[in-house]
C-alpha cells in the first residue's frame, strides 16, 4: 500500500486565534512560523496523521509589547519552550466533507487531547502540476490546562484574559511523492 504524505504550505495556511480581553472584547492574533505534514495510507484521508510544529516565538498579535509579553514566562515562555507540537492519528469522519481529528497538543511542556473540527476543503492541482488539499479546522482550548495562568482581576468584576482560546486554521497541503509500506 502507498503511503502519502503532504506537507503544509504554510505560505497559503494559517493559524489564528481569538481571546477575549477586559471580558468584553476579543484579540486576535496568529503564529507566523510553522510547519507540518499530513501522512496518508493509501489515498484515505479518514487514516491520516498530522504532525504539526510552531515556532512559539513568531506569535503575532499586531501589538509589540504585547507579543513580547505573551513570549515571556507569564505566558508561553518561548526561552524554555520553543516550540508548541500538534500530533494526531485519530480521524472520524462526520458526513462526507467533515470530520473530527483527535491528537496530543504539548503547549508550554503540558500535553493534552485536544479535538478538532475538521472540514474538507477538496483538492485541486495547481498550476505547476502539484496536487494540493486544503481543511478548515476549528477548536477551543482553556489556556490554563496548559500552564498558560497569567492574569489579572477587574475592578468592574471579571479579569482581563479569558480563559477559553478559539484557535482556527486553514491548511493548503502539497502532496509528495508517495512512497511504498511493505
Amino acid at each position: 500500500m502507498a503511503t502519502e504524505r503532504w506537507v503544509i504550505d504554510s505560505s497559503h495556511s494559517g493559524i489564528h486565534f481569538s481571546v477575549r480581553h477586559l471580558v468584553i472584547a476579543k484579540v486576535r492574533g496568529q503564529f507566523s512560523r510553522w510547519s507540518g505534514t499530513v501522512t496518508v495510507p493509501g489515498d484515505d484521508f479518514t487514516r491520516a496523521s498530522v504532525e504539526a510544529v510552531i515556532d512559539a516565538s513568531s506569535i503575532d498579535t499586531g501589538v509589540a509589547d504585547r507579543d513580547a509579553h505573551l513570549r515571556a514566562p507569564d505566558f508561553f515562555d518561548v526561552a524554555q519552550y520553543p516550540e508548541i507540537t500538534f500530533n494526531a492519528s485519530r480521524f472520524e469522519p462526520q458526513g462526507d466533507t467533515n470530520a473530527r481529528l483527535v491528537g496530543e497538543l504539548t503547549l508550554k511542556g503540558i500535553t493534552r487531547e485536544v479535538a478538532l473540527t475538521v472540514e474538507r476543503g477538496g483538492q485541486a492541482r495547481d498550476p505547476w502540476g502539484n496536487e494540493r488539499a486544503a481543511f478548515s479546522a476549528k477548536t477551543s482550548i482553556n489556556r490554563g490546562d496548559f500552564g498558560l495562568t497569567w492574569n489579572q482581576a477587574l475592578e468592574t468584576g471579571g479579569v482581563i484574559v479569558g480563559e477559553r482560546v478559539d484557535l482556527e486554521i486553514e491548511i493548503e497541503a502539497v502532496r509528495q511523492a508517495a512512497s511504498k509500506v511493505a
